[in-house]
């Protein structure tokens, strides 16, 4: 299938003329209307270099906030509240964290200050957001994304101390659910994420969940 080109035209090919790994365009750039148009339509930017590369795989990873998996160490730190949870005190932080720290199965360098820059502009117009956990008043962990209407697109996590990501997804995800959430989109496959619940669904099935939950 062809690889489409983006102008500055604000529209994308149909997902379904995707490439088998996912990517369907390529340029464009990261306004706030570009990006909430890709997130509407089941598309994420993920690239290294300067161009900017659009995808929509599937399989889609997917967590619905009714099967999270919450280990039995985990229920124990989460008691004790081993971490202190906050949303939204810290997205700067945050996302400079997941832009530096390095990850066994995830690499946050990809994460470019044009991207940064991008995400900071969304998270002041009230679109994206984070979670954070605090260990004795410093920064331990946290993720960000973007939400549309009940859905959750998940970005990028860190963490600097054991459990401390897994910490701030799960708190997150429980507070998604209470608030109406009916989907977080994970994106791409990662081990960590299935073990807390994480699955694939056909993207045919994604995008009818972005259809009835936006």
């Amino acid at each position: 299938m062809p690889l489409f080109a983006l102008d500055k035209q604000l529209a994308f090919p149909p997902v379904h003329l995707a490439e088998p790994d996912g990517l369907l365009a390529v340029g464009g750039d990261l306004s706030p209307e570009r990006l909430l148009l890709a997130y509407r339509n089941g598309i994420f930017p993920w690239y290294e270099g300067n161009h900017i590369l659009w995808w929509c795989p599937d399989p889609r990873f997917v967590l619905f906030p009714e099967e999270l998996k919450i280990s039995k160490s985990m229920k124990s730190l989460l008691k004790k509240k081993a971490f202190e949870f906050t949303i939204n005190k810290a997205f700067s932080e945050v996302i400079n964290n997941c832009k530096t720290i390095s990850r066994r199965e995830q690499d946050g360098t990809w994460i470019s200050d044009e991207v940064k820059l991008a995400y900071t502009l969304l998270h002041k117009l009230g679109y994206a957001h984070s979670s954070e956990v605090w260990h004795d008043g410093e920064l331990a962990g946290g993720l960000y994304g973007v939400r549309l209407g009940n859905i959750f697109f998940g970005e990028s996590m860190f963490s600097k101390m054991s459990n401390a990501s897994k910490y701030a997804f799960i708190s997150y995800v429980q507070h998604l659910k209470a608030d109406g959430v009916e989907m977080v989109d994970c994106q791409v496959y990662t081990e960590h994420l299935e073990s807390l619940g994480a699955r694939m669904i056909e993207r045919e099935n994604f995008i009818q969940q972005l259809r009835n939950n936006m």
